[in-house]
């Protein structure tokens, strides 16, 4: 199964140029030139991966497309790709999981989405455990107040 990502950028070239060199890497990758089209691909489509641009067409966009990929069930990856990084970039913590600074050499752009994608993997599956766990041990707790309740009958 191929990884889908969701390249988000108002600059086409770019656009372009990045879709060709993830696409002979061997992912599905889907475009939106402005976050208000990556927001209705994100609501539409699951993915993998969300690399948005930073600055479209509002100094917030890429914020804006950040935001609504965290909000996705699936929970894909999010990245900020951007030439203009911001010096305060406390919030870039908590709406994505990684800040890539254009220009970038293909090879380390390849190799930072690869670990990206493996990282958040296992961040979800370890998230995805803890859930089962809280829900067996909530289960198991219920189960001696149900026969006890059974037996009173």
């Amino acid at each position: 199964m191929k990884r889908r990502i969701l390249l988000v950028d108002d600059d086409v070239a770019i656009l372009l140029t990045l879709k060709a060199v993830l696409e002979i890497s061997g992912f599905e990758v889907e475009t939106a030139a402005s976050a208000r089209e990556a927001k209705l691909r994100i609501k539409a489509n699951e993915y993998h991966m969300v690399i948005t641009d930073l600055r479209m067409e509002s100094e917030t966009a890429g914020q804006e497309v950040a935001a609504a990929a965290r909000k996705a069930p699936n929970r894909p990856a999010v990245a900020i790709l951007t030439a203009y990084p911001p010096a305060d970039a406390d919030w870039v913590t908590h709406a994505t999981d990684k800040m890539l600074v254009k220009p970038m050499n293909t090879q380390d752009l390849l190799r930072q989405i690869e670990a990206l994608l493996i990282a958040h993997e296992d961040k979800k599956g370890l998230a995805n455990e803890k859930k089962l766990e809280s829900l067996a041990v909530s289960e198991a707790s219920k189960k001696p107040r149900k026969l006890a309740e059974s037996r009173a009958r």
